[in-house]
Formats: structure tokens, C-alpha cells, sequence
């Protein structure tokens, strides 16, 4: 962070480059609002530092968010209407839940927010995405459902609803330049999308770089890694000695676990103040923080068909394995022979007599 001297001796604080956002953030996509619950629960850092500027550098922040705000009605949704009129400058649009397709019917909607005061119908989710994006400094899809489609999206929907990048396009591109912001998970882990928040806050303060990304969109420090590399279990994997029933310690790949090929951090980081996480409390990986959630990955509780292969040769390996490190814990775990209370020296210390 950047200071500038001040006066005999004092630090202050540069200003950010904006001095407050506005976050507007949309749950009528096709969802639970389970991503606005989830996120009540970060501490790194908590929406209330955020909100209350508990955190130096950053901008002033307003939230509006339909299941937190205590606005009711017009009184919440005149934010979203000076946002469309150019009014709320500048602000963030955080969308939750999966997109509807509104082309694929002859009448009615799929979703929507609010009435338009000159037709009296309402605003679809899909026109809110349309009026708002061109203007938003940044967008962040919230939860798999936003970001990939998620369980709505699965083979069979009748809605034929996406993630938000499948409806703008995968190459889009805010007004300041910035890429669509994926944050996958059902639902989102609360400090995984509050730290992406941090992140763009920073950014747009003028104190960090580009947001690094991967090809899905996610932050690449948050789902750089897979489930595997951050379990507790793990080492169970290599040794090949797998759970055959929940309760169990050991590797739960063979009870339907898709962790080694699952971008994400829950093992790592826990789910609330670094405590819960799925494998950490004996829940296998169903990969929801994937693209190809949950088509890709089910039936779920099945062993994986990858980890037929790769636990039956890791099985091999892990028994030589087992073997070999029993013989050596065996000799480690004893003490050397040289400690006895006997009159004599064993530890093969020489005096030297000058």
C-alpha cells in the first residue's frame, strides 16, 4: 500500500483512486440465495469491514443486496435504476444464480427484478444483465449456478439457463477493462468471494495489478490447486490405502471422491475461520466448482471412473510402500541402544588423555 509523508514525521493514508462503489448485487438469476447466506459467514475480511471501511485504502462501499439490505420495495430499488440511468457511478454488479434463456418461450418469463414504470411488467433478469453490464465497473458471477449454470443448467432443464459468461460471451470486457470475475461454488466459499471482492477493491483503489485469472475466469490463487493437493487424506492416497465406509480417516476416493481433478481450495482453507470443508468432515468432492457441474460428476457417491485406474495401480505402489515405511517407522521408533543406567559408557565417546 502507498503512503505519503505528511507533516512532522506523519504517515497518511494515499486516497484511493475512487472514493466510493457501489455493489449492486442481483440474486434473481435461478438460485437460493445460498451464495448471500454463505458469504455472512468470511472473515477474510467480513463484509462488515468492508462495508464499514474497517480496511485502510479502500473505497467507501455500499452494498445492496436484496436478501441483506434492510430497504424494502422502491426504497432498494431506485439504486438499480440510477445504476441503468448512468446515476450510480461507479458501482459493481455481482450476479447469483444461473441465466435464464428468455428466447426459447412464446409469453410469460423465466425470471426477473422490479417493474418497469412504462409498461408495468416486470424486468427480466436477462434485461438487467443487458442495461447494467455496459455500465458496471466490474462483474463478478457468484456461485457455480452464476458462473457455470450449476445445477439449473444440467441435462434435461427446461429453462435452458447458463452461467453468465456463456450469455455475454466468454471474451467480454467491463468498461475499465476487466474480465467477467468467476467465483464457483455451491455454495461459494464465504472468504473465497470476499477476498476476490478485496482484490477488485484494490484494484480499482489503484493498488494491485490485473486480477490473475485461469481459462474458466477464477481467481488463480483461490482454484489453482485441486482438492487433492490440500486434503488431509491425501497422504492415505498415496500409500493406497483407501476408505471403504464413511467415518473413516483414510482416502474416500473409492466412496465417490472426484478430488484429484477438482480445482479448489475448501480442504486448504476450511469452510468457516479455516474449520469444516467436505473431505475435512468426511464428505466426498462432488465437484462443484467445476464447469461440468454436476452432469460431469455423477452418479454421485460412485468411485470415479478415473479412479478405477488410478487407485487399483496406486493400490500396487501404496502396498510396497506401506511395507517399506513400517520397517523403518519400526527402527525410528525406538531408542538408540547407547540409553541404559549400566556402569558403563556405550555411546562410543573416547576420553583423550593428555
Amino acid at each position: 500500500m502507498t503512503a505519503q509523508a505528511a507533516p512532522y514525521g506523519r504517515v497518511t493514508q494515499k486516497k484511493p483512486a475512487v472514493a466510493e462503489l457501489h455493489i449492486l448485487w442481483i440474486t434473481a438469476g435461478l438460485g437460493c440465495d445460498g451464495d448471500s447466506v454463505s458469504i455472512t459467514a468470511a472473515t477474510q475480511p467480513s463484509i462488515e469491514d468492508v462495508i464499514l471501511g474497517a480496511i485502510p485504502g479502500l473505497p467507501k462501499v455500499h452494498l445492496h443486496n436484496p436478501v441483506l439490505a434492510y430497504e424494502v420495495g422502491d426504497d432498494f430499488m431506485k439504486f438499480w435504476y440510477e445504476a441503468e440511468a448512468g446515476r450510480l457511478d461507479p458501482f459493481v454488479l455481482v450476479v447469483e444464480g444461473s441465466i435464464p434463456n428468455e428466447k426459447i418461450k412464446k409469453e410469460g418469463y423465466w425470471a426477473g427484478l422490479g417493474t418497469d414504470p412504462h409498461t408495468g411488467q416486470p424486468i427480466t433478469t436477462n434485461e438487467w444483465i443487458d442495461r447494467l453490464t455496459p455500465k458496471a465497473l466490474a462483474v463478478i458471477a457468484c456461485g457455480t449456478c452464476a458462473t457455470y449454470g450449476g445445477i439449473h443448467a444440467m441435462e434435461g432443464n427446461p429453462t435452458g439457463c447458463m452461467g453468465l459468461a456463456d450469455y455475454l460471451g466468454w471474451d467480454w470486457k467491463s468498461k475499465a477493462g476487466l474480465p467477467i470475475v468467476n467465483v464457483p461454488g455451491c455454495p461459494v466459499q464465504p472468504d473465497n468471494f470476499m477476498e476476490t471482492v478485496l482484490y477488485l477493491l484494490y484494484q480499482v483503489a489503484g493498488l494491485a495489478p490485473m486480477i490473475p485469472l485461469d481459462e474458466q475466469l477464477r481467481p488463480t490463487w483461490l482454484f489453482g490447486k485441486t482438492v487433492h493437493d490440500g486434503c488431509d487424506r491425501a497422504g492415505y492416497y498415496e500409500q493406497g490405502d483407501f476408505a471403504t465406509s464413511y467415518g473413516s480417516p483414510k482416502c474416500i476416493v473409492k466412496l465417490g471422491c472426484w478430488g484429484p481433478v477438482v480445482n479448489c481450495n475448501v480442504p486448504k482453507r476450511g469452510w468457516m475461520a479455516g474449520i469444516g470443508g467436505c473431505p475435512n468432515v468426511g464428505g466426498i468432492c462432488i465437484g462443484c466448482t467445476m464447469p461440468g457441474f454436476p452432469d460431469k460428476f455423477m452418479p454421485f457417491m460412485d468411485e470415479p471412473p478415473g479412479a478405477k485406474i488410478s487407485s487399483a495401480t496406486i493400490s500396487t505402489y501404496g502396498r510396497a510402500i506401506r511395507a517399506l515405511r513400517s520397517i523403518t517407522q519400526a527402527t525410528v521408533n525406538k531408542e538408540p541402544k547407547w540409553r541404559h543406567p549400566r556402569a558403563e559408557l556405550t555411546t562410543g565417546y573416547h576420553s583423550s588423555t593428555y
